[in-house]
């Protein structure tokens, strides 16, 4: 058997993690005492793994996260209003086999983009195609979007993600324009896929923010009923543990 030609093969067929293992095997003289059995399963699972790594740094940069989060570096302390085995159920991602949103609310600096990020990390570490995204950003792309004929194609985009992160929604006045494409992000997602929405208004405001009472209406009721709901309370963690913002 001609090794050289193996391992050429394995590449072409894009098994690279493969062919390189099998290399330095060959290169240590490790392959004796091994069952064929034994060094097919060691391969295989170093090429699955190889794929499966590749995958999440892959998903994790076409997310978009502004800032890294981790599940594990959050703070529940009693003054934020988070209840940890609440928010711990969240973080096994079952809402987003469930299709099911989450609505973050609170003040500037409490930790609703934390959060947010910190579910969307783990939904890529589980192979969730996820999108973060500034409100605002989102919509004036959009807007550009419609002028170059590309809107149904970045629309599509949002569409198919399993997990939409709305960050600092409703900090600008909603236009027509605004008001038309998130109605046609949240209808296009609704019962297909889930969506996380962070605000520092009230949920309560959002009716009158969006505008259009049928729209305002038609969004929030696809929006709300089916959302976990977390009104975190609190002073700025900007002033202290930026790492929990």
């Amino acid at each position: 058997m001609n090794n050289n030609q193996t391992i050429e093969k394995l590449k072409e067929m894009r098994l690279g993690a493969m062919a390189q293992l099998h290399l330095q095997h060959l290169k240590d003289n490790r392959i004796a005492g091994i069952t064929a059995d034994e060094y097919l399963a060691l391969l295989t699972d170093h090429q699955w793994e190889d794929r499966h790594n590749r995958k999440i740094e892959r998903l994790l940069k076409q997310a978009g996260f502004k800032q890294q989060a981790s599940l594990a570096d959050i703070n529940y302390s009693q003054n934020r209003n988070l209840d940890k085995n609440m928010f711990t159920r969240l973080g096994s991602l079952d809402f987003i086999i469930r299709k099911e949103n989450i609505i973050l609310t609170g003040a500037s600096g409490v930790g609703k983009s934390y959060l947010a990020q910190a579910l969307g990390h783990q939904g890529c570490m589980m192979e969730y195609k996820t999108i973060y995204t500034n409100t605002a950003r989102l919509f004036k792309k959009l807007k550009l979007s419609k002028v170059d004929g590309t809107y149904l194609k970045e629309l599509g985009k949002l569409i198919k993600a399993d997990l939409l992160i709305l960050d600092d929604f409703g900090l600008q006045s909603f236009d027509n324009h605004a008001r038309e494409t998130l109605m046609d992000i949240i209808d296009e997602r609704y019962n297909k896929a889930s969506t996380i929405i962070s605000s520092q208004i009230p949920v309560s405001a959002w009716y009158d923010i969006i505008g259009e009472g049928t729209i305002a209406d038609a969004i929030l009721d696809r929006i709300v009923n089916s959302s976990h709901r977390i009104d975190l309370k609190g002073e700025s963690l900007r002033k202290g543990a930026l790492k929990n913002e």
